[in-house]
């Protein structure tokens, strides 16, 4: 493994559990150091010990809620830290809402659009500067296969993510940023139990497992791909969704447990 001082290092939101964590512990199989960019702060200083302690690379924890604009403004203030700079980006973290959008407070609404988008703009924006000065850099963004379907204003909020992470990729591919919307379906994570969702109404043959999810979803990045859709049978999804009508595309409605 190479000296911590040439590694790249890779800032990951949400990086506590889930696809964020999984993210972070292939990153850093690859030899990567980390910035962990999470809310709970004692979950993160624990992924951020066994991650040093498996890896042996570095691994700075920065707790944050990334819907409050001063945990923001501090990630974006180590993004464009020049003197430790970041060579990836992966805006992980997000949020579910279980009800439809009429019986949703429009407070929780706004919360959930400014995580996925305005905040995964907003860093995004931070990371660019340096990495275009030094004519390298990768960003991922987390989305969904439901940024493909009408699924409420998560598949909105996740659609916008999408054609934000194309336009990005063209824009400045050229000059040696990659930028991938990654585009799960159903993953086995806290996600949907966070959200008190009843899983049961999503067959077994949907799931997917979040190892598979980040190893495609980074070697897609590595690419240069402006989407990556993990699983033969999520891509048929996306691919059918262009030209299904909408009613048969909206999928089972959620449920709590």
């Amino acid at each position: 493994m190479t000296p911590s001082s040439s590694r790249t290092t890779a800032l990951v939101t949400g990086a506590s559990a889930g696809l964020g964590h999984e993210f972070a512990k292939q990153l850093a199989g690859q030899g990567h150091d980390l910035v962990l960019v999470a809310r709970n702060a004692s979950r993160l200083a624990e992924a951020a010990e066994d991650l040093r302690r498996r890896y042996g690379i570095t691994a700075e924890v920065l707790p944050a809620d990334l819907t409050d604009d001063d945990d923001v403004a501090a990630v974006v203030e180590r993004l464009e830290d020049t003197q430790r700079p970041v060579g990836i980006l992966v805006n992980n973290a997000g949020i579910g809402l279980l009800h439809n959008f009429e019986d949703n407070h429009a407070a929780d609404e706004k919360k959930h659009l400014k995580l996925h988008a305005e905040t995964s703009m907003v860093l995004t924006h931070a990371a660019l500067k340096g990495m275009l000065e030094r004519g390298e850099g990768r960003i991922i963004n987390v989305a969904s296969v439901a940024a493909f379907l009408p699924r409420g204003t998560y598949s909105a909020a996740k659609a916008w993510l999408v054609s934000f992470s194309r336009w990005a990729n063209l824009a400045y591919r050229k000059r040696g940023i990659k930028v991938t919307a990654v585009c799960p379906g159903f993953t086995h994570t806290e996600f949907h139990d966070r959200m008190g969702m009843d899983k049961s109404v999503a067959p077994s043959w949907t799931w997917l497992r979040a190892e598979r999810v980040v190893r495609e979803g980074l070697a897609d990045n590595e690419k240069g791909k402006a989407v990556s859709v993990p699983s033969r049978r999520y891509k048929v999804v996306a691919a059918v969704a262009r030209v299904a009508p909408a009613r048969l595309m909206a999928g089972p409605a959620r449920k709590p447990k």
